[in-house]
């Protein structure tokens, strides 16, 4: 009870609409299931007098809820709401129309027999809260699935983003420069020479070279996380996903990459393991 509701209980546009559908809802229910006794107090007028009589009440009620929501949004952008203030903030609202229609009856009784003033305030406390909570729990609930449902979209969006800017590996040079980006799924391996590094990839369905002036080791500080590229030699980071065949020679292992003319690559001792254990992820 100590913790701060969520926003969208008190945003304007949802406390408008809020206000409307607590005014629909108690306009249609008053009318259509004239609960409580309520038709069997003015007996003597039409249906049709009846529903503009009762839609006059009620509206005039819900001007409670409106002075009352403009408070709370008010209060709100200085202060935090918290869910026993706003359990307490509905309870006045229910006691202060409750006190408007207790007003009202006493003032125009039924069948002009007046009636006690706390029996009066008692039914119309029981009325308020029944015709106010349910309306109130419905909003509360629709407001929450769309909070949660733009969750979901910001997280997908999210998600989709980072899997995009996976799918496109960026190589700068060593002074951080963009030089080239490559879809990782064109992308082949990268060997490197002294302070340079060859980027073999495939372009329109033939292999390519970029050279670059960068280390391997850069690369497989940065661009080896959460993507299938993985260093497997000193001289050779490869594409996991284009590994079509692991073959144990003499030498140790080599890899077959899916694309013609491309040599076979070499897994040293150094990077056995680590290679080995990020390969297993990528060979279901």
């Amino acid at each position: 009870m100590d913790g701060k509701i969520p926003a969208y209980l008190y945003e304007k546009s949802n406390t408008v609409k809020m206000i409307l559908f607590t005014a629909s809802f108690a306009l249609l229910f008053i009318n259509l299931f004239q609960p409580f006794g309520s038709r069997d107090w003015y007996p003597g007028i039409s249906d049709i007098k009846y529903f503009a009589f009762s839609s006059l009440i009620i509206l005039t009620g819900m001007l409670v809820v409106v002075i009352s929501r403009v408070i709370l949004t008010s209060y709100s952008k200085k202060h935090d709401v918290l869910y026993w203030q706003f359990a307490l903030w509905i309870g006045c609202e229910i006691v202060a129309m409750a006190i408007f229609y207790t007003l009202f009856a006493r003032f125009f009784p039924k069948d002009g027999i007046e009636r006690d003033l706390s029996e009066i305030f008692r039914q119309s406390l029981i009325n308020t809260a029944l015709v106010l909570l349910l309306p109130y729990a419905i909003t509360w609930l629709y407001f929450s699935w769309k909070e949660k449902s733009k969750l979901l979209e910001h997280i997908e969006q999210v998600k989709s983003n980072e899997t995009h800017a996976r799918a496109l590996v960026a190589f700068p040079d060593e002074k951080g420069d963009l030089k080239i980006s490559i879809m990782l799924d064109n992308l082949l391996y990268v060997e490197s020479a002294d302070n340079y590094a060859t980027i073999n990839y495939m372009n329109k369905s033939k292999q390519s070279r970029f050279l670059l002036r960068n280390s391997l080791k850069w690369m497989e500080e940065n661009l080896t996380k959460d993507t299938p590229l993985t260093r497997c030699h000193r001289s050779y980071i490869v594409n996991m996903d284009k590994v079509k065949i692991l073959k144990k020679v003499k030498g140790g292992i080599v890899l077959e990459l899916d694309a013609e003319n491309t040599p076979e690559i070499p897994v040293s001792k150094t990077y056995y393991d680590s290679f080995m254990k990020k390969f297993s992820r990528y060979s279901v």
